[in-house]
């Protein structure tokens, strides 16, 4: 595996592309990353998208500019001009019982059978939670924050089970966010949370395979990539 993290030149894009990567399209984005790997025919990297905070400063007219982190089987090629990788090799050595800090955006997916339908149909696990509540007659905003992160975290917890880790403790849950990508007749549409937290190691072969091919729904679309350190 190699992890890589990956800057713009912002002056290699066209009005456009720069202003869906500045809105954080997800579709986009994905596709631009797709330029570092050239002689691949199938996605074959997971990829994150934050601003880059050393260039965050003081004052209204500060703003930092993208950086994305991305997990692929082969290292990058840079796009001179455009697209510029420091990456790294990894091939972690781990063992039950390892304790590691994570962080992780993903796609938090439930499903629920519809009357009609003979598939049950995924819905966004925060929204589902609000659709409960709302069907319970909770209305207190604190409960239903609550609830609704609450849920987020079981949903977690329930992908340990097969991904070769538990919690240690109630991850922290934020930057919720639902995305619409309109692609000629098609609507794309799903939502991503962030996670942080921390986690122990109870199968290193399948938390290995999660390090390596991501978590939840939507990975082409910047979500499933879980960032480790040790704890």
């Amino acid at each position: 595996m190699f992890l890589s993290r990956v800057r713009v030149a912002t002056e290699g894009l066209d009005r456009s592309a720069l202003l869906a990567l500045l809105a954080g399209d997800a579709y986009s984005n994905h596709q631009l990353l797709w330029r570092l790997f050239t002689d691949r025919q199938e996605r074959n990297f997971l990829f994150r998208q934050e601003i880059e905070s050393e260039q965050l400063a003081p004052g209204p007219e500060a703003r930092g500019l993208p950086v994305f982190y991305v997990l692929s089987d082969e290292p990058p090629v840079n796009v001179p001009g455009l697209l510029q990788a420091e990456t790294k090799a990894l091939s972690p050595n781990l063992k039950t019982g390892d304790r590691l800090a994570f962080r992780l955006r993903a796609n938090p997916t439930v499903a629920r059978k519809q009357q009609g339908r003979e598939r049950s149909v995924r819905h966004d696990v925060l929204m589902d939670a609000k659709v409960q509540c709302q069907r319970a007659q909770i209305t207190d905003p604190a409960e239903v924050q609550a609830r609704t992160e609450h849920a987020a975290s079981t949903w977690l917890l329930n992908r340990g089970a097969t991904g070769g880790f538990e919690l240690t403790a109630q991850p922290q849950v934020s930057g919720y966010r639902q995305h619409f990508i309109q692609r000629k007749n098609r609507e794309i549409r799903f939502s991503s949370v962030d996670y942080e937290g921390v986690l122990t190691v109870t199968n290193p072969e399948q938390f290995l395979n999660v390090l390596a091919h991501g978590l939840g729904r939507s990975r082409g679309f910047g979500c499933g990539l879980m960032l480790v350190r040790r704890s």
